[in-house]
């Protein structure tokens, strides 16, 4: 059984990737080109439905999908490819994404768990090298940012939002 990062836990991972025996009503990760051949096929899913993003998929793509949506993973293919960074604060912070966000792919490394939060990612599935421990601590690694992360971000939109005119 995998196991990945969640909201700093170390836990069973309990989605499975499409080819790996997932049965009726599982929790199921499709990817996204897979989504677009069939999408009647997913509407009909019963259980937990993810999507997985390759690093060139556009984002944008998923808007219509999201309110069925209870996972995006977002494919990082190596450590310098930093497009899904990107993609995670667009599905935050302008798609207005809930569900879980997760950091998949050979790219992910524990340097990058404290980055990887910060962007909206609430789940990590790490490379087959890294440890699961040392990418936990990596989130306590800093306590100041330069930058506002996604959660601050959509805080301050929020309150704005809810000021009187």
């Amino acid at each position: 059984m995998r196991r990945i990062l969640r909201r700093r836990e170390i836990v069973a991972d309990d989605w499975r990737h499409l080819g790996e025996g997932a049965e009726e009503g599982s929790a199921l990760i499709v990817p996204l080109v897979e989504l677009r051949k069939d999408p009647e096929r997913w509407r009909r899913w019963r259980g937990r439905l993810g999507v997985r993003l390759s690093s060139v998929d556009p984002v944008e793509e998923l808007a219509a999908d999201l309110p069925r949506l209870d996972l995006v993973a977002i494919e990082f293919p190596s450590p310098s490819d930093g497009r899904g960074y990107s993609a995670a604060r667009l599905l935050r912070e302008r798609l207005g994404f809930r569900g879980e966000l997760r950091a998949v792919g050979a790219g992910v490394r524990q340097d990058q768990v404290f980055l990887l939060a910060r962007c909206g990612f609430d789940a990590i599935e790490l490379a087959e090298n890294e440890d699961p421990d040392a990418a936990r601590r990596a989130l306590d690694r800093y306590d100041v940012a330069y930058q506002g992360g996604s959660r601050e971000v959509a805080l301050r939109r929020q309150r704005f939002s809810s000021r009187p005119g």
